[in-house]
């Protein structure tokens, strides 16, 4: 988390895994709406932060892929640990980048 929010991790070390890791958190915190707007708020600042045109954030794909994070939450409910909450997205929703590409 504070890589990300301290700009502190490399652009190109900052994957798909992280982008899900960022987003469990920010679900575990607060609501939809309020994550959805730390999500993007956050991925300006790393893309300005690194000179990454804004170009490359999509609105479209971070609701839904924050909508799927949220989704596995819910089915796996509020007394979940973080970490296990963590560890069942990455493992999911890897799977599925993987068979989206």
């Amino acid at each position: 988390m504070d890589g990300f929010e301290q700009c502190t991790i490399a652009a190109d070390k900052f994957r798909h895994r992280e982008h899900l890791t960022v987003a469990v958190y920010y679900l575990r915190k607060a609501t939809p709406d309020q994550a959805f707007e730390q999500m993007r708020s956050g991925l300006f600042r790393f893309l300005d932060h690194h000179g990454v045109n804004r170009g490359k954030y999509n609105e479209e794909v971070t609701r839904s892929w924050l909508a799927r994070v949220h989704d596995i939450s819910d089915e796996l409910g509020p007394e979940t640990s973080l970490l296990l909450l963590t560890n069942a997205v990455l493992v999911r929703l890897s799977r599925a980048q993987t068979s989206n590409r």
